[in-house]
């Protein structure tokens, strides 16, 4: 699984757009070959001025999370990989975190990480 930040420029505000990748089957070929077209992606939009309030690094959160559930998909009829998906989620996550570098949000995950 591999994240990437891109940065674009939008007037005198800077956005940054973080691509989470992911799925159980995707999770080798990612890491294999860089980028594959076949890896579920999605892409999470943010600014860091967003990241200076409470609120933002919640929304900013949150983002993260629901891209996270649909790159790493849940079959309900197969328990077994339950784990599996859960990981896959998990790295997401924390890969996303990790590389926004952002100590308020980097806090609220750890938070949310402690108390599942």
């Amino acid at each position: 699984m591999s994240i990437s930040t891109r940065a674009r420029v939008a007037g005198p505000r800077a956005k940054f757009g973080l691509l989470l990748l992911g799925s159980l089957a995707g999770i080798m070929a990612a890491g294999a070959a860089g980028l594959d077209s076949d890896v579920p992606s999605a892409v999470v939009k943010y600014s860091e001025k967003s990241l200076t309030t409470d609120e933002g690094v919640y929304a900013l959160y949150r983002q993260i999370k629901n891209a996270a559930n649909k790159v790493c998909p849940a079959d309900t009829r197969d328990l077994k990989r339950e784990s599996l998906v859960r990981e896959c989620r998990n790295q997401a996550i924390a890969r996303a975190i990790h590389q926004i570098d952002n100590s308020r949000l980097a806090a609220l995950h750890a938070a949310h990480s402690k108390n599942g």
